[in-house]
């Protein structure tokens, strides 16, 4: 099979060799969209569980209103994914464990400056808006630390997102005093995480507008072609000559944006900011990516897989409220799915099968 990369370099390998996307791959090997078989199964377990779940609550769960519910609540979930999903892109164990810590930072450190320069009953535009850049500053800022931490200092991403983690969430404590800081009610800030524009959710809007950018980035820039093969092959991204470092900088701040995306729609949605808000969000960021196919060893992962797969556990969050299911069996639930995929991706059932099998 052939692979064009964005500087028209050829490629080959062979139709089941993992590495470049298969957005990148041309000819007639070219895989149709449910060739891909991880696409194939979110979209048999989204089915699975609307359907079962409408069964189940006599289709009180496909109306309106409690799928508006469900669209408002993914995104900053969704957003925590994206960084993850980056993150592990681009290979070398990447991971970013520090997103939920980072989120909580941006918006205390938002809610903390903004009502000192701004009143949100009388410049309720300018304090939004003005929300929602130091929120993105701190994110940037957070996420241009890890980058130099992983990529010019040479530590394991795993560790370093750890010690950032550590470190974001102590200094939210010290700023916040470990109590929640209040925004109070800001009109044009709650509609962010509250409001609909056409019965569609304006946090999940903005979700699937990122996502789309991501896919186009991903697939049709010199930095998508150059993140997955730093992720697939590192030792040939450093012959192909492009800056790696730079590369993991700016993928790391990218993540580190996300998560103050996800920290605004947060503080949007609850009015205030708390170091501690969202304690299992991490675990279901991960679970997100991995369900979604993306390969923890790097160099594999589609955007619209992750979309399935963020859709696919908030409904299933959901179906868990209608049959009254208590939030430490979720984490439990949660912890056991991440274990089956992490497994289910690093297995190749062929082999196992034909190993499995007794010779005739």
């Amino acid at each position: 099979m052939m692979c064009r990369l964005g500087s028209g370099e050829i490629h080959h390998r062979s139709p089941d060799q993992p590495g470049l996307p298969c957005a990148f791959i041309i000819g007639p090997d070219c895989p149709k969209v449910f060739s891909d078989r991880q696409f194939n199964f979110l979209l048999l377990v989204n089915a699975a569980v609307f359907l079962f779940a409408s069964l189940w609550s006599q289709g009180q769960f496909v109306q309106v209103d409690n799928l508006q519910s469900m669209a408002s609540q993914l995104p900053e979930l969704g957003f925590l994914a994206i960084g993850v999903m980056l993150a592990m892109v681009a290979g070398d164990g990447g991971i970013d464990l520090s997103g939920v810590a980072l989120a909580n930072l941006a918006g205390i450190v938002a809610a903390m400056l903004v009502p000192e320069w701004f009143s949100s009953d009388d410049a309720p535009l300018a304090f939004t808006a003005a929300f929602i850049g130091v929120s993105c500053l701190v994110g940037l800022l957070g996420g241009l630390f890890n980058g130099v931490l992983i990529a010019y200092f040479s530590l394991t991403p795993i560790l370093a997102t750890l010690g950032t983690q550590l470190l974001f969430t102590g200094i939210a404590v010290v700023l916040s005093d470990g109590s929640a800081v209040r925004l109070g009610y800001v009109e044009e800030l709650s509609a962010i995480g509250n409001e609909t524009v056409l019965g569609v959710p304006i946090a999940f809007a903005l979700f699937l507008f990122t996502i789309a950018a991501l896919a186009l980035v991903l697939k049709r820039t010199r930095f998508g072609v150059q993140l997955y093969l730093q992720g697939s092959n590192a030792k040939a991204a450093r012959y192909a000559g492009f800056a790696q470092r730079r590369l993991l900088l700016a993928t790391y701040t990218v993540c580190g944006l996300m998560a103050a995306i996800a920290g605004i729609i947060i503080a949007s949605r609850t009015a205030s900011a708390k170091w501690d808000y969202g304690s299992s969000y991490l675990l279901i960021a991960i679970l997100i990516v991995v369900m979604a196919g993306v390969k923890p060893a790097g160099g594999y992962g589609r955007v619209v897989c992750l979309l399935l797969s963020a859709v696919a556990l908030q409904a299933l969050s959901s179906a868990f409220n209608l049959i009254e299911i208590s939030n430490f069996f979720r984490d439990c639930a949660w912890g056991a799915l991440l274990l089956i995929f992490l497994a289910a991706s690093d297995t190749s059932w062929q082999s196992w099968f034909r190993r499995a099998t007794p010779a005739s």
